[in-house]
């Protein structure tokens, strides 16, 4: 385990959320959409959706930031959450959701992220992301994919490959490195139903 999948921990603590806890309310919901930024963003279908409002509030959801140019991790990383989607099968777009969010918006326009999905394969019920370079800066820090080091955190070619998954209905959140097995993080996710452990 390399230094950037370990700070995997610390895209679940950065919105302040427990494996355990479980909230709701309407205060609860008030306070989760604080810590997750409800900002403006572009899917790769063309439309302006919040953050929050319009892609996590109620759901189970998985989140990951890449680029389209990036030939580091984000071509491994896209390929293994395209096994992912086969394995959670037509439950996602239906009660689980996947969310990619680029790290170059200046680049990636819906256009070009609508190519890159179609290139891996993609199928309804994952999303990409874009928007203004500070919204995507604010979700970034907000969400916990940061290093410590300020110079390795500006070089977006070294950015974090982790997987954010919860439900935000039970405010139940984890992270796992981009690459775990595509049958295990299926496991994960489909964990956050809050039904049973992964086996």
């Amino acid at each position: 385990m390399n230094r950037r999948t370990f700070l995997a921990a610390g895209a679940v603590s950065a919105i302040g959320c427990t494996a355990l806890r479980r909230g709701t309310g309407a205060r609860e919901t008030v306070e989760r959409r604080s810590r997750l930024p409800n900002v403006p963003l572009r899917t790769h279908e063309g439309k302006t959706v919040r953050f929050y409002d319009d892609l996590i509030r109620g759901r189970i959801v998985t989140v990951n930031f890449m680029y389209a140019r990036c030939q580091n991790i984000c071509p491994g990383m896209t390929s293994n959450l395209s096994m992912v989607q086969r394995a959670l099968g037509d439950r996602v777009g239906r009660d689980i959701f996947m969310y990619s969010i680029t790290l170059k918006p200046e680049e990636d326009t819906p256009a070009v992220l609508s190519s890159y999905a179609a290139t891996h394969g993609v199928k309804p019920g994952w999303l990409f992301l874009t928007g203004q370079h500070d919204d995507i800066e604010t979700l970034r820090r907000r969400l916990g994919f940061v290093d410590p080091d300020p110079a390795v955190d500006a070089d977006t070619s070294q950015h974090i490959g982790v997987v954010l998954y919860g439900n935000d209905a039970l405010d139940r959140w984890a992270a796992c490195p981009a690459l775990t097995d595509p049958e295990e993080m299926a496991k994960y996710v489909l964990w956050m139903e809050g039904r049973r452990r992964p086996g």
